[in-house]
């Protein structure tokens, strides 16, 4: 478990340097258009289709360690391609070298995550795993914020000693990234492997990949994966781009922004991590979807139809709620697949799952990137007007452009997914009410070891009273979800 945690870190470290908004401000200094932004984000999850083969290759090899070891280091190593790109090569260039490096990055990648996920499943106890990847990630996340902070003030100083050289800047992050990402292979070297069970039968492709689709909960659960990752990636991989290039933000601003979302994620994971374990992720989604989707509904407001008073305001509403919300929606995502997938046969299932989370999410930014530029000459508004005989006052309560449409549509598709989330069955799954209640409670306790200043409480206290006392849930229910966190 040691040696998992420190690799989340170093994992957490090359992501923070060599992805999100450094990657992207690293393209569109390149040059890159909106569809390559879009195809940015959606090559990681293309070549999450390898981990089909990548099934019989573990089965061939039967050790998943050393596939993992060796995938995840050539995959990792490709980044010295993205490195040289400001030294040895024009903008253009590089953008298809940068686009190439990421593929076989991911290729390889892709490999690696199969054999890590069936590997670690057989490594963990099963009712662990919510407490044991919420201490994970709440480790990485502080990690990730650190460096954020540090990456975000190099940034700037270096943008003020040597403006014309930005890209080298960048490049300096990411060979910072690779050598983490090297490192954290030492900590993969130290986890030990469970001895694979010998396979019953001859392995059958074609019924390795229909299994899962034979298990009705099963496949109740990729259908709401796959709408899910469709409605997510369909706008977040523009968020950056968005703030750069229609709100004009400045870089620093940007990263503060990540930095508070990750700092509210970090608070609730442990809330998060608890509901997991004691009561359902199905739970933990039926609330934290819900604030995920409403929180990208708000960016169509973030512009009315410029930038406005309320924009920096709104966005930080927005990146507080996104902190929260992602805090829940990782955590239960990528246990309920290791909780619904059979121990010892969870290979093909989590690589199904994979692979209808792989898909929708290499679709949606790639036809983000072509909403974005097909929408840029339309325009949706809608303006209230009070006219009186000595003024006339009109209010823009609406204003849709470029990228607003496909936040508006993924908001949409969330709806959807939210939906078919009432299909998935999971043992220990209780009333959103009820989760929403304890989750109140559970924040506020935590609000506590910040503050003891009781003026301060009461402000803070006032409107999660409001919620707490709107929802109708019977005594008996409340009383035994209390006992349970008792």
């Amino acid at each position: 478990m040691k040696a998992i945690i420190n690799d989340g870190i170093a994992s957490t470290a090359m992501g923070t340097l060599t992805s999100g908004t450094f990657l992207i401000a690293f393209a569109l200094l390149l040059g890159a258009s909106n569809f390559v932004i879009g195809l940015l984000a959606a090559i990681p999850s293309l070549l999450q289709l390898l981990q089909i083969p990548a099934i019989f290759l573990i089965e061939k090899i039967r050790n998943r360690k050393l596939i993992v070891v060796l995938s995840a280091a050539i995959s990792r190593l490709f980044w010295i391609l993205i490195i040289s790109i400001p030294f040895f090569f024009s903008a253009s260039i590089g953008v298809v070298i940068l686009l190439a490096a990421l593929i076989m990055n991911s290729a390889f990648g892709s490999i690696a995550g199969c054999s890590w996920n069936s590997w670690i499943r057989d490594v963990l106890p099963e009712n662990k795993l919510g407490g044991f990847f919420s201490r994970r990630m709440r480790i990485a996340t502080v990690v990730g914020i650190f460096l954020n902070i540090a990456a975000a003030s190099f940034i700037d100083k270096w943008k003020s000693l040597f403006p014309n050289k930005m890209t080298t800047a960048y490049a300096i992050l990411f060979t910072v990234g690779l050598l983490a990402g090297l490192i954290g292979l030492l900590f993969i070297s130290k986890i030990p492997e469970p001895k694979m069970d010998p396979p019953k039968e001859k392995i059958n492709f074609f019924s390795v990949l229909s299994e899962p689709f034979k298990n009705e909960n099963f496949k109740n659960l990729m259908i709401f994966l796959c709408s899910w990752s469709f409605a997510i990636n369909l706008a977040t991989p523009f968020f950056t781009v968005y703030m750069l290039v229609r709100l004009n933000l400045e870089m620093s601003f940007i990263i503060f922004l990540s930095i508070l979302s990750q700092a509210v994620h970090l608070l609730f994971l442990k809330i998060w991590g608890k509901f997991s374990d004691v009561l359902s992720n199905k739970s933990v989604l039926s609330v934290s979807g819900p604030i995920f989707i409403f929180s990208i509904l708000l960016w169509t407001f973030t512009t009315l139809p410029e930038k406005h008073r309320f924009t920096l305001p709104l966005l930080i509403g927005i990146y507080i709620l996104m902190g929260i919300a992602t805090a829940g929606v990782n955590l239960a995502t990528g246990n309920i697949s290791f909780k619904l997938a059979p121990k010892g046969n969870a290979t093909s299932y989590l690589t199904a799952s994979n692979f209808a989370i792989a898909m929708a999410a290499s679709i949606a930014p790639i036809l983000g990137g072509r909403f974005a530029d097909f929408f840029t000459n339309y325009k949706l508004s809608w303006t209230l007007k009070w006219i009186t005989p000595a003024k006339e006052i009109a209010v823009e309560t609406l204003n849709f452009q470029s990228w607003d449409f496909f936040f508006a549509f993924a908001f949409i598709m969330g709806l959807y997914s939210l939906h078919r989330l009432a299909f998935i069955k999971e043992e220990g799954e209780v009333e959103e009410a009820l989760v929403f209640q304890q989750l109140m409670i559970e924040t506020m306790d935590e609000i506590k070891n910040f503050t003891t200043v009781g003026g301060v409480k009461q402000v803070i206290d006032f409107p999660f009273a409001i919620f707490r006392y709107a929802k109708k849930t019977s005594k008996k229910s409340i009383h035994k979800i209390n006992r349970i966190f008792r």
